[in-house]
């Protein structure tokens, strides 16, 4: 049984023409990877304080599984059907969403949020500059391996949740970049990539500590892998210091920095994309001109400044 949520209203197949729209609350759909995480459900409070504030009935829909590209196809299709003035979607695969984005964006707007796909009929791309977002992770792992060995040199790893994501590549990319460039004594020994899975994540963590006396840093590119790797870390039975940094923000990403079990977090800002994604499918849906791409922007956290004000605003969100 395919697990996604479609919202009353757009199973109904309820009409929201170009007519209707000057007579009631125009109507947009969000669509996110997966509506029981954190981070989505930042996402979604976003885009509902942007309905609130811009008159916008805003119909939050979503898969139970970032990897679930044929759940949210199906979403797709059915919000189209019932004829939004714009969609805003998360697409959670970067081949498998492009065709269907294309057939979407013949018949309403098209913002995309979060993660590209495979397709040029999006208005506008509202992201984290990831591949920024991986050479802030680089800095970040550089100067943590600096302050335990008093040197930048050493082994490094890269682990991944899972393949085909344009976000997780694109930080990859970016963190490679920098390293290449500024830190050539750090080595990157393994480039893995998982299934989705935590359990196969902490295998693969597993194998690179037996594996590799000498590994030094862990680059870890989203929550998932974070959460999975800072686990075996804290759990193996050799002393040797193994710094990990990750991207994303969660309350057990927090936890893990609190107690100095992962060295700092590239955040970025859910709030921000979800809110802006409905004010920009808006603006589009009335025919204004959209940028093609807006950067959400992302800040590196570590112990030191995680009771600062952004910090706060990110980590507690009104969710509902």
């Amino acid at each position: 049984m395919k697990k996604y949520i479609i919202a009353a209203a757009m199973a109904a197949g309820l009409s929201f023409g170009s007519a209707a729209m000057a007579q009631t609350k125009p109507t947009i759909a969000v669509i996110v990877k997966d509506t029981t995480s954190f981070y989505w459900q930042t996402v979604l409070a976003g885009a509902r304080k942007a309905g609130r504030d811009l008159g916008v009935d805003v119909v939050a829909l979503g898969a139970q599984s970032e990897s679930d590209a044929t759940a949210q196809i199906d979403i797709l299709e059915k919000a189209v059907a019932s004829n939004p003035v714009a969609i805003v979607i998360a697409p959670a695969q970067f081949t498998a969403l492009g065709k269907p984005i294309d057939e979407a964006a013949m018949k309403v707007k098209i913002i995309g949020t979060d993660s590209a796909a495979d397709t040029k009929s999006m208005t506008s791309l509202l992201a984290t500059d990831d591949v920024n977002a991986g050479r802030m992770a680089a800095d970040a792992l550089a100067v943590a391996i600096t302050k335990s060995y008093a040197d930048t040199e050493g082994d490094v790893a890269m682990i991944s949740s899972m393949p085909g994501v344009a976000s997780l590549d694109q930080r990859a990319e970016g963190f490679k970049e920098t390293l290449a460039a500024k830190y050539r004594a750090l080595a990157i020994v393994a480039d893995k990539v998982a299934d989705g899975d935590a359990a196969t994540i902490a295998t693969i963590m597993k194998d690179l500590i037996a594996a590799d006396d000498d590994l030094r840093g862990v680059f870890v590119s989203d929550p998932i892998a974070a959460s999975a790797v800072a686990k075996v870390v804290s759990e193996k039975d050799t002393h040797d210091l193994i710094n990990i940094i990750g991207v994303g923000m969660d309350k057990n990403l927090v936890t893990l920095l609190q107690n100095d079990q992962i060295a700092g977090i590239v955040a970025e800002d859910p709030f921000r994309m979800g809110y802006d994604g409905v004010k920009t499918a808006l603006a589009a849906a009335k025919g204004e001109q959209v940028s093609g791409h807006i950067d959400t922007g992302a800040i590196l956290f570590t112990k030191a400044n995680l009771n600062s004000a952004q910090a706060h605003e990110l980590l507690e969100p009104k969710v509902k």
